[in-house]
């Protein structure tokens, strides 16, 4: 993968990819803000899947659990310009203004495509990259621009932005069922249900009466079996959208499986 990535500091970025395509499970620490330049991007989470392309503005709210498809297009790169807004910078912002966040049980992924006031606000930071020596405060006067455009353009992100709770102990049966498609570590799953790695481990067994790995290898299976035989996808989607990591792997385990190549059964290649 031909990845560059130039820094105002850590949390603005111009980030690139110039190979054919970039694929990863994501859980976003920060709430971050993309602005495309160029290319496009494919996200599937567990109840949605969204498509972005140059001049769209969209915003991820952190611990969300995402697969992130990166493409080039047109001969361009894919090439974004990504803005974190991290909670403890978040805390300054909201520390001095009097807002009481209802937080949403599952806030979705915004968009705020072609809108002028973040274009310009995004727009600006272009300069910053080509600089060596980068006022100290810029990064901050930015962040703290766009999170005010942010508030006038959606009554609703103050929900968002403001809720600085970690997850709790949920209903592990549940969200492994909605998630099991995100190939992330098990730490982060513990994370997620609100479990310590051991906890997570114990709690699972219990539940399923086997391993995590195991559950999600048969899971992330009978998925592609789904996808491959009712809905027609080619075998590359599929692999990528149920959690593995390449056509190899997944074409040998699926054999394994079901005794047939996924280009057996499906007819695509």
């Amino acid at each position: 993968m031909d990845y560059k990535a130039r820094y105002i500091t850590e949390d603005i970025k111009l980030s690139s990819y110039e190979d054919k395509f970039f694929k990863s499970d994501i859980m976003f620490d920060h709430h971050m803000l993309v602005w495309f330049l160029s290319g496009e991007t494919k996200i599937v989470q567990a109840d949605a899947t969204y498509f972005f392309k140059k001049g769209d503005i969209f915003l991820i709210p952190r611990n969300q659990l995402a697969t992130i498809i990166n493409y080039p297009k047109d001969g361009q790169p894919h090439k974004t310009v990504v803005m974190h807004l991290s909670v403890d910078l978040l805390r300054d912002y909201y520390a001095s203004r009097n807002v009481k966040s209802n937080p949403l049980k599952s806030p979705k992924i915004y968009s705020f495509s072609n809108h002028p006031l973040l274009e310009s606000c995004l727009a600006s930071l272009m300069p910053y990259f080509d600089m060596k020596d980068i006022p100290k405060d810029i990064a901050s006067i930015k962040i703290t621009e766009a999170i005010s455009i942010l508030r006038t353009l959606n009554s609703e992100i103050d929900q968002v932005l403001a809720n600085f709770e970690e997850p709790g102990k949920i209903n592990l049966v549940d969200y492994m069922e909605k998630n099991f498609m995100f190939n992330l570590p098990m730490e982060k799953f513990g994370y997620l249900t609100g479990r310590s790695l051991t906890t997570f481990k114990r709690d699972f067994k219990k539940a399923f009466s086997t391993t995590p790995q195991r559950w999600l290898t048969q899971k992330r299976l009978e998925l592609a079996h789904y996808q491959l035989t009712e809905k027609k996808k080619k075998p590359l989607d599929v692999c990528y959208e149920v959690g593995f990591e390449n056509l190899s792997h997944f074409s040998f385990a699926f054999k394994k499986q079901f005794g047939l190549a996924p280009s057996q059964l499906s007819g695509n290649s």
